[in-house]
Formats: structure tokens, sequence, C-alpha cells
């Protein structure tokens, strides 16, 4: 029995979801887990949630992806572009140690880098990678259980 040109041989039922909007991140995740869990209400709740439930001293850094405008000297461009930024504490203060700033900006303690976060996601079209070690990634002790 021949098969129609193109035709795959009984290939078992794949879940696959299609980008829609900006989604690609719940996209990813259902397509992951093979069924419709997540939509953007749950994820942008689950991104919201653990931000007050880092462990801050566990997290070696922080690294976000953040919309940047362009500009043409003084003329602001309306193209947005992405840029990444580096968060670090350092003898107990935490610093934005941006690229594009002339030198590190103070953010302060464990609330000024929670206050920076907090207003970076508020922002949309962010995203936040931690950096921690091996052990901590490894015992997921990098949230706070209570």
């Amino acid at each position: 029995m021949s098969q129609a040109p193109g035709a795959q041989p009984n290939l078992p039922s794949v879940y696959h979801e299609r980008q829609r909007l900006e989604l690609c991140a719940v996209h990813a995740l259902n397509n992951v887990l093979q069924q419709q869990l997540f939509s953007q209400e749950a994820a942008d709740e689950i991104c919201k949630r653990p931000l007050s439930q880092l462990a801050l001293p566990q997290v070696l850094g922080l690294i976000l992806n953040l919309p940047s405008p362009m500009s043409l000297g003084l003329l602001s461009l309306p193209v947005r572009r992405r840029h990444w930024v580096a968060l670090r504490q350092v003898d107990g203060i935490y610093y934005n140690l941006d690229s594009k700033l002339r030198a590190p900006e103070v953010l302060g303690d464990e609330d000024g880098v929670r206050a920076f976060l907090a207003a970076a996601l508020a922002q949309g079209l962010c995203e936040v990678l931690l950096v921690v070690t091996k052990e901590v990634e490894e015992k997921g002790c990098w949230l706070q259980t209570d």
C-alpha cells in the first residue's frame, strides 16, 4: 500500500502550539508539557510570585533582558531593541551593572533590588535569568519555601 507524497507513517500525536502574539514562553511550556496547562495570565502570575520568594542571598546575580529604546542623537526612534543587564551584590550592596551606564548604579539592599526587578517586570517584555551555583540549583534553594 503506498502513501501520498509527504504523508508520514503512523507518527504519535504530538501536542504543538504555534506562536501567537509574543507568548513564546507560554507556548514553549505547554509544548514541553504536551498539553495546554499555562495561559498568559497564569505565566504572568508565576513570574510575579517568585519575585517575593527569591532567596536573594543564594543568588550570585541576575541577568535581565529588557526593552531598550533607540535614539539618534537627541531624536528618539520608534524602534525597540533588547538589552541585557546584570545585577549583582558586592559586599552586601546590590548594583545595576548595566554596560550602558558610566558606572555601577547602587540599588541598595534586598528591598532595593526587589523594587528594581518589580519596576522592570512591570514594563512588560522583561526576562530574568538567575545565576546560581550548581549546588544551589540542585537543591532548588534559590526560592524561599515559607
